[in-house]
């Protein structure tokens, strides 16, 4: 699987370019608590790499969700809109938040992968 992370706690998942999945990490909803509302971008509106692409509110707090990469919004999770515990549940599978077609695959080397991000996020 080729899975890299963000500074901002987002992971991606590129094995599919045409549409690369994106959610919250494991530290993410840890932060965040339970996860009780999520807003997610329209299918086939585009991002630059570090815009905001959707919202996700919690008991807590409310975070931006970043674009880890440049692209176009092919798909959106319509089971975490109506069930958005999965975000905390299972965060790195069925609570994933939309898929991107990557603009720019080359953005991928940027981000880290798993362990850079594992100790990035013990840090952070």
């Amino acid at each position: 699987m080729t899975v890299k992370f963000s500074q901002e706690h987002e992971w991606i998942n590129a094995a599919d370019a045409a549409a690369a999945v994106v959610g919250i990490t494991v530290h993410a909803q840890d932060a965040l608590g339970d996860v009780v509302f999520v807003d997610l971008p329209a299918v086939g509106t585009s991002f630059a790499q570090g815009e905001v692409a959707g919202v996700v509110e919690s008991v807590k707090a409310a975070a931006d969700v970043y674009m880890p990469v440049s692209g176009e919004i092919v798909e959106v999770n319509e089971t975490l809109r109506a069930d958005p515990s999965l975000a905390n549940t299972d965060p790195l599978g069925a609570g994933w938040f939309f898929k991107v077609k990557l603009s720019d695959a080359s953005q991928l080397d940027a981000l880290m992968d798993e362990t850079a991000y594992t100790a990035f996020a013990a840090n952070s």
